[in-house]
């Protein structure tokens, strides 16, 4: 059996990608062949591709991280799967269960360290998948494994969210808009930031207790400060990185929580921590999350009848647009790629 998989082959660039015809190996002891359906994006694939990520990541590579498909073959003494499941694979495929390890799970982790998912096909270990509700298509499906675990992660974890608890999520990109969706359905009062009023309007209709717009108004954990009555907030979803940290730690409520997620703003910058003293708060960086962690969440949205948001499906034979679309950051929830054409 052959698989059509695009690739990271020789320069960082979106230009420079190449779709390739890959064999496809039998599934040996513990694995399953899957027919990849649909792969999302993630900001993380990008930096992939443009080489920020890991420069010396080895090549060929076949990108992305999540995608979801149909079980089509099982290998020997496999009984959790059979043919014709509906799956979604983790973001680590030896990350299981329980806490974060040291030196573990980084090399199981899809679409750098490993094999990416971005491909008709791949053999995929059982204990690295998850079984999708009928009630999601597979492009919904695909979006839960990284922006979705990475919400789920920071807001049930360590502190988890209840109906008393005040989240400020920043931008509308995937793991954001995971995170509003979570924390409402908690009965949590959220707060959501963005340059666009159009996206922000958006967020409201999505369930946005309050918005604010920081170009309008850079200092914006003013702005939190008052809509809080100068509590502040428990949890921020700190998706921003170093440019973005000091306000948010000037943003948090006593004891808060501030996830440490992405790197958007960069990584290096001076920093006060005097609001990390006085105040009390957590740091808390979120690496994605576990395969139990991923199975929690998708029950969660079946049992919330929730919808993942997708804002834009590609075809496979335009992943590049796909890549170039995340790039200009003009997106709400998820971007997507749908295989199902190039696998028949």
């Amino acid at each position: 059996m052959r698989a059509q998989a695009l690739q990271l082959t020789g320069d960082f660039s979106i230009d420079a990608l190449e779709y390739r015809e890959l064999d496809v190996p039998e599934p040996g002891e513990g694995e399953v062949l899957v027919r990849i359906s649909a792969a999302s994006l993630n900001y993380r694939d990008l930096m992939v591709v443009r080489g920020h990520y890991n420069p010396r990541v080895q090549k060929p590579l076949t990108l992305c991280s999540d995608g979801a498909g149909e079980v089509v073959s099982v290998g020997k003494d496999v009984t959790t799967f059979q043919e014709g499941d509906r799956v979604v694979a983790s973001f680590f495929l030896d990350w299981n269960d329980g806490p974060l390890q040291r030196n573990k799970p980084w090399p199981s982790a899809l679409g750098e360290a490993q094999q990416g998912v971005l491909t008709t096909y791949r053999v995929l270990p059982t204990r690295a998948l998850v079984r999708l509700p009928d009630q999601f298509t597979y492009e919904e499906g695909s979006t839960f494994p990284c922006a979705g675990v990475t919400a789920w992660n920071a807001l049930t974890q360590f502190q988890p969210v209840d109906a008393d608890s005040t989240v400020l999520l920043q931008g509308t990109g995937g793991v954001s808009i995971f995170g509003l969706q979570i924390a409402r359905a908690f009965g949590a009062r959220t707060i959501i930031t963005s340059s666009s009023e159009d996206k922000l309007a958006r967020a409201r209709q999505l369930g946005a207790s309050e918005v604010v717009n920081y170009r309008n108004t850079p200092e914006w954990d003013r702005a939190v400060s008052e809509l809080t009555q100068k509590r502040g907030v428990t949890h921020i979803l700190e998706v921003g990185g170093a440019g973005t940290l000091p306000l948010s730690l000037r943003a948090a409520a006593p004891g808060g929580l501030v996830a440490v997620i992405g790197i958007l703003s960069g990584t290096e910058q001076p920093l006060s921590l005097l609001p990390l003293l006085m105040h009390s708060l957590q740091v808390q960086g979120i690496y994605v999350g576990s395969t139990a962690m991923l199975r929690d969440l998708v029950q969660f949205y079946a049992d919330h009848q929730l919808k993942p948001v997708v804002d834009q499906v590609f075809p496979f034979a335009q992943a590049q647009d796909a890549l170039r679309a995340m790039d200009k950051a003009g997106h709400f929830g998820k971007l997507v790629i749908t295989l199902d054409d190039a696998s028949n």
